[in-house]
């Protein structure tokens, strides 16, 4: 396991790797793992490395302590209380979820304790998400007066308008199985489960064409925004374009010939 190093030295952010599945740890737990400036940007460092990393095929991303993540550092935020450290706080928070978009390789959000503000937005803009029994959702900040308007992106994108709503302007909490329900997780497990489910997940996309998985996730996320037939030409030409690679060649070939494809990912 390696630490990506913090301005103090401390090792704010952990990776380790196995099996193609490259596994970060938001590791500030005395915190809650709250998305400072300092932790923003180790993200982001490490999701480019990552990007380019033929040798991982899925990311899983996760907290340390007893919390997944609790939004942004409220204490931070508080010491430098002027408008060009909030503005480049939210620039950089933005830049930071729009690279699990962008990044090939499929996110999943591992999610135990709470995932509040911020840390809700995180799982909210994973691509996939696998929850504890016992984790908690809420988008907080209206208590202590901030409407948690980046958060909205993703919440908006992931349930009813209705129930996003709610929940950003009451700040209550719902629990993983409502989570569940409204489209925030797509499974919901007891805790002593959590990494055994979070593996079954990871270990079936590896399985897979990782050039067919990085073109689709690209895809996917381009056709949300768009009109139904611009949508559909995106997902046709996207189609043709995988059909022509050479893993989609061997898919196929394998399938006909009743054996296990080998992947070269082109």
């Amino acid at each position: 396991m390696s630490a990506v190093p913090s301005p103090a030295d401390e090792p704010m952010l952990l990776r380790s790797d196995a099996e193609g599945i490259a596994t970060l740890t938001l590791n500030r737990p005395a915190q809650f793992n709250a998305l400072s400036m300092a932790m923003l940007e180790s993200l982001i460092a490490e999701f480019d490395a990552i990007a380019g990393d033929r040798d991982v095929r899925a990311v899983v991303l996760a907290g340390a302590g007893k919390a997944f993540c609790a939004g942004h550092d409220l204490k931070e935020m508080r010491g430098n209380h002027t408008l060009e450290f909030q503005q480049a706080l939210f620039r950089l928070c933005s830049k930071f979820m729009m690279r699990l978009v962008e990044l090939p390789q499929p996110v999943i959000a591992r999610v135990h304790g709470i995932a509040t503000a911020a840390g809700c937005q995180l799982v909210s803009m994973c691509d996939l998400a696998v929850a504890a029994d016992v984790s908690r959702f809420a988008v907080s900040g209206i208590n202590v007066g901030l409407f948690c308007s980046t958060p909205s992106v993703g919440l908006a994108r992931n349930m009813g308008r209705k129930q996003a709503f709610e929940m950003l302007v009451t700040g209550d909490f719902i629990d993983a199985a409502e989570a569940q329900r409204r489209g925030l997780v797509n499974r919901v497990v007891p805790l002593e489960e959590l990494d055994a489910e979070v593996a079954r997940l990871a270990a079936s996309i590896c399985a897979k064409s990782p050039a067919a998985i990085a073109m689709g996730k690209q895809m996917f996320y381009r056709q949300l925004e768009m009109g139904l037939d611009a949508a559909y030409q995106l997902a046709g030409e996207t189609m043709a374009c995988n059909m022509m690679s050479e893993d989609a060649a061997e898919g196929i070939d394998a399938f006909i010939a009743k054996r296990k494809p080998q992947w070269t990912g082109r």
